[in-house]
């Protein structure tokens, strides 16, 4: 029993709570009980409503309804909720079955209009107000009804920010969960995709998605998934950006472990590859697991044009995301320590460009790098349009400046913009930001050792690219020599292969469901292949139109 005191503070709330943040009471069949204990936990809570109300004309019984206010739906609650409480507000005894328990009458009487489930414990009632739905108390039950009444403010469905296409679905995902995996139930209507929900943090309660397609994706993979969610005990989970970090394989690693994605179509597709995604509330962004380097190349538009286009175009994304790291370095390797191998005109191009600068190579590159970062993060960071006109004005502004007054050469200026645009070729930014940083190891390493320190610093990478795994899969697959990879992968790497071609899934799926592309049963596949040996001539396609009475 809870005994009443005259001033009720914060640290009250203690002994309500365990260690994890749950609260320990059970629900009380004294519903007067019940009232003095959400009376606690809810002291100060402007926004919570409370409401008890007496259940027949003669009072054979009460109830007792809270709900966060901003939180329901108010069309719901007042013009569908509050009615069914009059109804039965102004009933008569008589109607009542003495074998009926008092909240089995009351599910009843609500569980045809509303989503009504039956709870035990008071942290999970306490836990359903918090999270938008309505709780009523039943006078003498030891149960609590929830009932379903979300209802807040949400942004709709809109285009990636940073995920643009010119061909491809226009909608991504939004800070709302239970829009977010509409948009992914919408593009696999298959009963196997399986969608767990967990809560994630002792204070925010979060909802975490864990979605797989389940005769696809390997088990293990999905056990790994759910043991490294329930790991830590955390405190709150405001984005997905929480998630990754906490259950990615190597903390010290500057590349991502995992790939987030604000596309519903790029997460759907990731799942019928055998990959297990995560949506957590709140946060625009999924996330797929495993995730390899090869990943990140690859675009959701990429499967919706034509294959010589795309293939050219990723071949196109590889060469300029070596160069938004080697770039800077092989520049200064070469100036620094081989500049006969220079073509001699532009040797001497370069030295006039640098005849009165006062810095070395070196310092022109690294002061360049970073007040281009310093323009970055100031165009992320400055409201609205004016963050375009700090990157746009203040790179041309002071670029110029710099190259006037004799303190950077012009070649440097080329250098970096160069590079800079080569990052925003990569599709995935969490590479980008990567590279970035490992640009100033090549540059270190180039700057006391040349060409070597290049080759060195590339070196160092590639051992450490090597060495990676995300949740199990080799980190360079399947480029890498292991017993996991399939040479039939490779259709889908640097060259993307025609669509018919490929018929198989990547190594991340069981080993039973790796066809995803088939001719059906019946029909031969020569008949059907695109191209001059299709077994279809342009004659025998004039035969069959003037049969079915079609023509010019």
């Amino acid at each position: 029993m809870i005994e009443e005191k005259k001033e009720v503070k914060a640290s009250n709330e203690d002994k309500f709570h365990d260690r994890d943040n749950k609260i320990s009471l059970e629900i009380f069949t004294d519903l007067d009980e019940n009232i003095k204990c959400i009376e606690y936990l809810f002291h100060d809570c402007m926004d919570v409503v409370k409401r008890e109300v007496n259940i027949c004309k003669d009072a054979k019984f009460r109830i007792y309804g809270v709900y966060v206010d901003g939180l329901v739906n108010r069309d719901i609650l007042e013009n569908y909720l509050l009615s069914k409480v009059f109804e039965y507000k102004n009933l008569n005894g008589e109607v009542f079955d003495a074998k009926i328990t008092p909240t089995k009458l009351v599910m009843q009487h609500f569980s045809a209009t509303f989503d009504v489930k039956e709870v035990e414990g008071m942290d999970a009632m306490a836990n359903a107000v918090l999270s938008g739905d309505s709780a009523i108390f039943v006078e003498g039950s030891k149960t609590g009804l929830v009932i379903a009444t979300r209802g807040w403010p949400a942004r709709g469905v809109s285009e990636p920010a940073t995920e643009s296409v010119v061909r491809g679905p226009r909608d991504g995902f939004t800070e709302t969960i239970r829009f977010n995996t509409v948009l992914v139930r919408r593009r696999i209507r298959d009963t196997k995709l399986k969608i767990k929900m967990v809560s994630v943090g002792t204070r925010s309660r979060t909802d975490v998605a864990i979605v797989y397609v389940d005769d696809i994706v390997r088990p293990e993979l999905v056990e790994t998934v759910e043991k490294r969610i329930d790991k830590y005990v955390i405190d709150a989970i405001f984005d997905s950006g929480y998630i990754e970090q906490l259950i990615e394989d190597s903390w010290k690693s500057p590349f991502p472990q995992t790939q987030a994605t604000e596309r519903p179509d790029k997460f759907a597709a990731s799942l019928l590859e055998g990959k297990v995604g995560i949506l957590v509330d709140n946060s625009p962004f999924g996330i797929i697991v495993p995730a390899t380097l090869n990943a990140y190349y690859q675009a959701s538009e990429d499967y919706y044009q034509r294959w010589q286009i795309m293939t050219f175009t990723r071949i196109l994304r590889y060469i300029v995301s070596f160069l938004s790291f080697a770039l800077p370095g092989l520049y200064i390797a070469t100036l620094n320590f081989q500049p006969q191998m220079l073509p001699t005109s532009f040797a001497i191009s370069i030295a006039a460009s640098r005849e009165g600068i006062t810095f070395s190579t070196v310092m022109e590159i690294i002061v360049m790098e970073l007040i281009f970062e310093l323009f970055r993060e100031a165009g992320i960071r400055a409201p609205g349009a004016i963050g375009h006109v700090i990157g746009l004005v203040g790179g041309i502004v002071i670029g110029q400046a710099a190259v006037d007054a004799n303190i950077i050469s012009p070649m440097i200026i080329i250098i970096i913009a160069f590079t800079a645009i080569c990052t925003f070729a990569i599709p995935d930014y969490s590479l980008t930001s990567a590279f970035r940083l490992i640009r100033y190891l090549f540059i270190a390493f180039s700057a006391v050792f040349g060409l070597y320190g290049f080759l060195i610093a590339a070196l160092l990478v590639l051992t450490h690219l090597s060495s990676l795994e995300s949740f199990g899969i080799p980190y360079l697959a399947p480029y890498n020599i292991s017993d996991q990879n399939d040479s039939r992968d490779l259709k889908d790497t640097i060259l993307r292969f025609p669509t018919f071609m490929q018929t198989t899934r990547p190594i991340f799926a069981r080993h039973t469901q790796r066809t995803r592309l088939r001719v059906k049963s019946g029909i031969n596949a020569q008949d059907v292949a695109p191209g001059p040996n299709s077994g279809v001539t342009n004659g025998q396609v004039k035969d069959k139109n003037n049969k079915n009475g079609g023509g010019e």
